[in-house]
């Protein structure tokens, strides 16, 4: 298995992600070749809880421009976890 912390990159602080949280549904941004199972292990090794769901997204990158030069910003994944009821993880609670 690999690192989790390979896996999760970082957490998304947006306000729709932060809504989401009510409803036990935490955001990360995700390794582009880490799988569901990878991510439920990470999640569940790091925070010791227990991972009801995971859902994931690919975002392609957006077209950018500096000066006259084009180019892309990179693709990430992002997935969303629900954890099991009584579970919550403690860095979105200051939030």
């Amino acid at each position: 298995m690999k690192n989790p912390r390979d896996i999760l990159r970082k957490p998304v602080i947006t306000e729709k992600s932060t809504s989401l949280s009510k409803d036990n549904k935490y955001t990360f941004i995700v390794d582009l070749k880490a799988n569901k199972v990878e991510i439920r292990q990470a999640v569940e090794n790091l925070f010791k809880v227990k991972v009801k769901k995971v859902n994931t997204m690919r975002v392609k990158g957006k077209l950018k421009r500096v000066r006259r030069i084009p180019g892309r910003t990179p693709d990430t994944k992002k997935a969303i976890v629900t954890l099991k009821e009584g579970d919550r993880i403690e860095i979105f609670e200051g939030i």
